[in-house]
């Protein structure tokens, strides 16, 4: 099954969970931004959660398929639309031969993500599909798509073609059934969860409560590596030497401006300026799905309470994979 891309957009790339085992030599993990929505998509349309799908940022790009394919769009609502006609998120779609899906206008959030049945035939870099641009590897070609691209599906497994053949026999283009909105993380809150970073002592008094009673905004300087916040600026007890750290997705750094960075998927893998907190990981999805101009409120959650909350998210997940599974199985939307 190929699929072509008619219109680029923004920024379309190939991503998957992220590239592990590797950021002792400076490869960061990357993966998508929105890794809950990521897995979503891919478990709608019966693969494995890691494979490999598309990540759209803000101006989403137009395809054509060339194939009867089943897929599914999930995340941001970036109004997606078959043919001209609007199609849902977090349920399968099927698109005939000739049809054309775009994107217009932004509704909410700012990425979304589309998986297709078997998933996408793209060679593994460092066991990962990722595209990691600032190294130019993974995805196609280690860059973003662009006009012309064609990409190709493998063939679909068992639960795949399980869906596929259930949506076909009740000749339907789109099923009936649709994720929860709790299971997608979409929220309207602006309130992001974080834990007690390594310095976090080491801050004035004045700075840790602006940190949990003030907002900020997310910048324009915000895109795959970081997101640089405005607001009131925090500041040592006293200025001293950091040495180098490990830092990841989620950890929130000051440099010297006081001002907080939010590293995000395609962060360094070291840093040197002091460490204030760590986003819980069952916030990351929803950091990814702001944008510039959009505020935000930082909430204080302790270690144990965002573990618990992180794998309460992966047993929604099985919980879901589980109930696809069985619609499939018992032939009933």
């Amino acid at each position: 099954m190929t699929i072509e891309i008619v219109k680029a957009g923004l920024l379309t790339t190939v991503q998957d969970t992220g590239r592990f085992g590797f950021q002792k030599a400076g490869v960061s993990i990357g993966g998508a931004m929105d890794i809950n929505a990521i897995q979503i998509a891919n478990v709608l349309v019966g693969n494995d959660e890691n494979e490999a799908a598309l990540e759209v940022t803000m101006t989403g790009p137009t395809m054509q398929f060339h194939e009867t394919t089943m897929f599914a769009i999930t995340g941001g609502d970036l109004s997606p639309k078959l043919n001209g006609t609007h199609v849902p998120l977090n349920r399968p779609i099927l698109a005939k031969r000739g049809d054309e899906l775009s994107f217009h206008q932004i509704k909410d959030g700012c990425r979304s993500y589309i998986a297709f049945a078997g998933g996408l035939q793209i060679k593994k870099v460092m066991n990962s599909y990722s595209t990691y641009l600032r190294a130019g590897i993974g995805g196609l070609n280690g860059r973003p798509l662009k006009k012309g691209d064609r990409l190709i599906c493998k063939q679909r497994n068992r639960r795949s073609e399980g869906l596929y053949t259930l949506l076909t026999s009740q000749k339907r283009m789109v099923a009936q059934w649709s994720v929860s909105s709790h299971l997608c993380n979409n929220t309207n809150s602006n309130c992001i969860r974080v834990i007690r970073g390594r310095h976090y002592d080491s801050f004035s008094l004045e700075s840790v409560q602006l940190l949990w009673n003030s907002s900020y905004t997310v910048t324009t300087e915000a895109d795959r590596m970081g997101y640089r916040l405005n607001g009131s600026p925090l500041t040592l007890k006293k200025q001293q030497q950091m040495l180098s750290e490990p830092v990841s997705f989620g950890t929130i750094q000051v440099p010297g401006d006081g001002m907080p960075i939010i590293l995000m998927a395609d962060s360094q893998t070291v840093g040197g300026y002091p460490i204030i907190g760590q986003v819980a990981a069952v916030d990351r999805s929803k950091i990814a799905q702001m944008k510039a101009g959009d505020l935000l409120l930082f909430e204080e959650i302790d270690m144990n309470s965002a573990g618990y909350l992180f794998r309460k998210r992966q047993a929604n997940l099985e919980k879901l994979k589980a109930s696809i599974y069985a619609k499939w199985v018992g032939g009933g939307e």
